[in-house]
Parts: C-alpha cells; sequence; structure tokens
C-alpha cells in the first residue's frame, strides 16, 4: 500500500440549511490529480435501541414506524435524532430522542456503535446506543411525522425476522438489531427486565 495521502485541499460553501450545510470539497490524490465531491456536512446523529425482558423471559424492544417526507414513505426504525443540540453528548441525545419519540426513560444508555450511514455523500456519523431500565413518561413529540408516528413493540427474534423479510430495511435498525442479537446471544449484553 502506498505511503502517500488524499488530501482535503478545502471546501466551497453552496448551501446552508437548519442543520446541514453542503460543500464542494476539493481533494487530491496521491498521485497529485485534483478532483471534487459533493458533500453533506452534518452534526451527526444517534439512535436508541430501547431493550428490557419481560416476564415469561423475552427480550423485547421498542421500535417506531414513522413517515419520512425525504422517502415518502414510512419506515420501521429505532428511536433516533440529529445532535442538533450544542455542547449535548450523544448519550443526552439519546436520551432525549427516546423520550421525545417513545415517552420512554431510560435508567441507562449504553453504546453500542458509532457508524457511517453514508460516507460517499456525507461526513455524518450516527452513534448507536442501547437503552434499558425503562420508565414510561409522557413523550414530547417535535413536528408532525413524531406527532404521527406508531410505537412497536415486539420481541427481539421477531425484528430480526423483519430484517429478513425486508420489513425493516433502515441501515442504524438493522445494524443496532443485529449487533443487538449477536450481544445478548453471546452474553456479552445483560438485559434487565423493564
Amino acid at each position: 500500500m502506498s505511503t502517500s495521502r488524499f488530501e482535503h485541499l478545502g471546501d466551497e460553501p453552496r448551501h446552508q440549511g437548519y442543520l446541514w450545510r453542503v460543500v464542494t470539497g476539493r481533494f487530491r490524490a496521491p498521485d497529485g490529480v485534483e478532483f471534487t465531491r459533493d458533500v453533506v456536512r452534518s452534526p451527526g446523529a444517534v439512535g436508541v435501541l430501547p431493550l428490557w425482558r419481560d416476564t415469561t423471559g423475552c427480550v423485547r424492544v421498542l421500535l417506531i414506524r414513522q413517515y419520512r417526507p425525504v422517502m415518502d414513505r414510512y419506515v420501521v426504525e429505532i428511536p433516533a435524532g440529529m445532535r442538533d443540540v450544542p455542547g449535548e453528548s450523544p448519550a443526552a441525545t439519546a436520551m432525549r430522542e427516546l423520550i421525545e419519540e417513545a415517552g420512554l426513560s431510560a435508567q441507562q444508555v449504553t453504546p453500542l456503535l458509532d457508524m457511517i450511514p453514508s460516507p460517499g455523500m456525507t461526513d455524518g456519523t450516527t452513534m448507536v446506543f442501547v437503552a434499558t431500565g425503562l420508565t414510561s413518561v409522557p413523550s414530547q413529540a417535535h413536528g408532525p411525522e413524531e406527532e404521527h408516528l406508531e410505537l412497536l413493540e415486539m420481541d427481539l427474534d421477531d425484528a430480526i425476522a423483519d430484517i429478513d423479510r425486508g420489513v425493516i430495511t433502515d441501515a442504524k435498525t438493522v445494524v443496532a438489531l443485529l449487533m443487538t442479537s449477536r450481544q445478548v446471544s453471546s452474553g456479552v449484553l445483560a438485559v434487565p427486565s423493564r
């Protein structure tokens, strides 16, 4: 492998939105060739999978079914949101999103992974958490999509089956469910009752 490196030479602003900036990035390849790429600069996001063991010992999860205007359809996913509060830690954002979207407070949010959902388009990452020690609280929906979302409680195994059936296709949700299932099965992740 070459020891030469790609260089980021700078960004030319194209659009500044509420959260995202669109820029044309200028780069230099290891062989000296310069090129440009359109990039969405993002503050990043979080996703959080509520997880508990019911009275029969089954591992349960809570997902949401929410209209996503960009896709013009409903999507089944974990509660999630942008890191749009300056200075707020990813864990605090996860707890806030859990309350807003699911009406749940968590005693603990445990980092699962920091994923790169679309490296060809944006520098945004999504930090995914598992939430345990859950208590129902009033939700604090923001915007029409959250006001009209549907909560889906299900067995973790059924959620995995929904991935196989193509019902759950959202990347952060697929990754969260598969990693959680693997960690629960291997005993790495303990699942308390709700």
